[in-house]
């Protein structure tokens, strides 16, 4: 008797329906799911993936009861004379059932790989959901969407339980491949039994085998592509941040086509950790938001940005209300016209560097505008020539490049910098460094610019809003908050070593109590004043004790960085260990050579015009 292969032809036809079915329900359901914050989140999930927990024989029963003739759904199709139970359909549905959750959870799985960051920028580079899911989230999740659909096919291939309770064993009709081996077996058929389990083996591993061969060799295209394309070297020929046209013509990239330019921020937003409140403007000048990890400063420009949303407060960009917590507006990141340069640059890795650029401008523009606008900012962040590569290819400095290109193509009206060099290496960081401060010379709108590092912040920015614990507690021109400092801490952020608790005797007079010494000031003390300072590189060693302000001092201890010494001193007396001592002293190791072999005491000058007065309070 030949063999029937009808089963094999069933099998196929209701594993492919069940799969096509639950590819795009379980991709449906793990986006919504991804964004769901409702309190029935537990509960739809415990649904979504109850046939993959539960016997399949308990989905079978409970779909019989749900589609049989006293079924609910057995009663509506009913006066159509349509019937589920013991059809094809029947077993088609059955297999979907079961597989549906091998494909949720996996496509769940995909997308919360995702990088935040990614979306996060995306959002504010004008891009709607719709978008960001189709150009983003749907590209990055489609290997493991994949994969999640090959295990779904393989599950609904073997079904067994639920397709016998719901379609039952009509050979020709609804028996399958499983149905087929369970028969045969309890037939005595040995033979049928074995060539139907070989052959579900090589159609359920054939599919999981061409999915992984197929992600392998999409994996390996990459990185030999991105070997062989891979610069090594990191050049920045001197130019300056306008692009050349093909005739030749100066082409500005960087306007933020704004008459008035200003930024007014007063937000409170409370946190687990600290609360964060904070009021300040701003105009075109580079902003720098200066303090210690944790300090709130990225959490300013996630509000600003619209990616966090204050408890209070408002912020107005330009004019436009961003926020306002009293009138209730809260425009969408996308409104806000703002360019986010996250810490981890966020470039889109499924897109070319020409891509990631031209993302945030508008549809109305034509292609061959989009074109040449994306190949002027090539050309000005010195990226000709690599529109075509991924950001895999990219060097780390080029991809800093890229992300700032990417920033300015929408043409902001501020650009919020999040620690922007804290990635790249110290060479690295010092020439990028240039750049940027070339291009936010050039760019014409708000800019705020993130770090904790104070060089970093002197050298790029005009102006400096220093923050601790949520609190902004200096906000100045950087020559001022540099040289008078308002607190304690404010000096310790900006690098002050030395400090002393003090008591005022006279105008011009004071103890340092710490230090052991009464100094001379040049500048009218006030009464709040209850701290002084002075800065490791300003701390003189002379030879003259008579000249003010001079004291005997010991070496306690030292410490060596490639071109400086820093010197451990106590006054007045030797230091009895090595941390015994009243201050730090920075010299150059030029100077160092000539004072070492010297006999103790050593004399020190604290020059009055460079001693910090202080209050320790935050006052701001």
């Amino acid at each position: 008797m030949p063999l029937d292969f009808s089963p094999l032809w069933i099998s196929l036809k209701t594993s492919l329906f069940a799969t096509v079915i639950t590819f795009f329900l379980g991709i449906a359901a793990a986006y919504w799911m991804l964004g769901y914050r409702g309190k029935a989140k537990s509960l739809i999930e415990g649904v979504f993936v109850a046939p993959l927990i539960l016997p399949p024989t308990v989905v079978g029963f409970l779909l019989l009861l749900f589609f049989g003739k006293n079924g609910p759904m057995g009663k509506l199709m009913q006066p159509f004379d349509l019937s589920i139970v013991f059809t094809w359909y029947g077993a088609a549905i059955a297999a979907t059932v079961v597989s549906f959750p091998l494909m949720y959870k996996t496509a769940l799985g995909a997308f919360e790989q995702i990088d935040g960051s990614l979306l996060q920028v995306a959002r504010t580079l004008g891009a709607n959901e719709a978008k960001i899911f189709w150009r983003i989230s749907l590209p990055l999740a489609f290997p493991g969407i994949l994969a999640g659909a090959s295990l779904a096919f393989a599950r609904a291939l073997g079904e067994f339980g639920a397709t016998l309770m719901l379609a039952g064993n009509i050979p020709g009709q609804t028996q399958t491949i499983p149905m087929a081996i369970y028969f045969a077996v309890e037939a005595g058929a040995t033979d049928e039994a074995w060539f139907w389990s070989l052959a579900i083996m090589i159609v359920s591993l054939s599919a999981i085998i061409a999915v992984n061969f197929w992600q392998e060799l999409r994996g390996r295209g990459g990185k030999t592509q991105g070997s062989r394309k891979r610069s090594c070297q990191e050049g920045f020929p001197p130019s300056k941040l306008r692009g050349t046209g093909e005739q030749g013509g100066e082409i500005s990239v960087l306007s933020a086509a704004t008459a008035k330019v200003k930024l007014f921020v007063d937000i409170e937003k409370r946190l687990p950790s600290f609360n964060l409140k904070v009021a300040f403007n701003t105009d075109e000048q580079p902003l720098g938001l200066l303090g210690g990890s944790g300090a709130g400063k990225s959490m300013i420009l996630r509000c600003i940005a619209g990616i966090e949303t204050p408890t209070k407060g408002r912020i107005v960009l330009n004019d436009r209300v961003l926020f306002d917590s009293e009138k209730g507006i809260n425009l969408p990141s996308r409104d806000r016209q703002v360019g986010f340069l996250v810490q981890n640059y966020a470039l889109f890795p499924n897109m070319t560097v020409a891509q990631n650029i031209g993302f945030g401008l508008p549809k109305e523009i034509s292609n061959g505008k989009v074109r040449s606008q994306i190949e002027e900012l090539l050309i000005s962040m010195q990226l000709k020539g690599l529109g075509e590569r991924y950001p895999h290819q990219l060097s780390g400095g080029q991809q800093q490049r890229v992300a700032l290109a990417r920033a300015l193509a929408s043409f902001p009206e501020t650009l919020l910098l999040d620690e922007p060099f804290s990635a790249l290496d110290t060479h690295l960081r010092s020439q990028l460094e240039q750049q940027m401060t070339e291009t936010l010379a050039e760019y014409q709108g708000v800019t705020l610019f993130v770090t904790h590092n104070m060089e970093e912040a002197y050298r790029v920015c005009p102006n400096l809003l220093v923050m601790e614990h949520g609190r902004a507690v200096h906000h100045g021109s950087k020559y001022e908050i540099f040289e008078h400092p308002a607190t304690v801490s404010v000096a310790q952020i900006t690098g002050c070593k030395n400090f002393s608790s003090a008591i005022v005797h006279s105008s011009q007079e004071l103890e340092a109590v710490d230090w052991g010494c009464r100094l001379q000031v040049n500048e009218q003390i006030t009464p709040a004043i209850s701290h002084v300072g002075i800065r490791a590189h300003h701390i003189i060693f002379t030879k003259d004790p008579a000249q003010a302000n001079t004291f005997p001092c010991w070496l306690a201890r030292t410490s060596e960085t490639p071109h400086r010494m820093t010197l451990f001193l106590k006054l007045n007396s030797p230091a009895n260990y090595s941390q015994d001592y009243h201050l730090q002293a920075e010299v150059f190791k030029e100077k160092w050579v000539t004072i070492k072999d010297q006999p103790f005491p050593w004399y020190v000058r604290l020059d009055p015009l460079r001693l910090i007065l202080m209050d320790s309070q935050n006052n701001s």
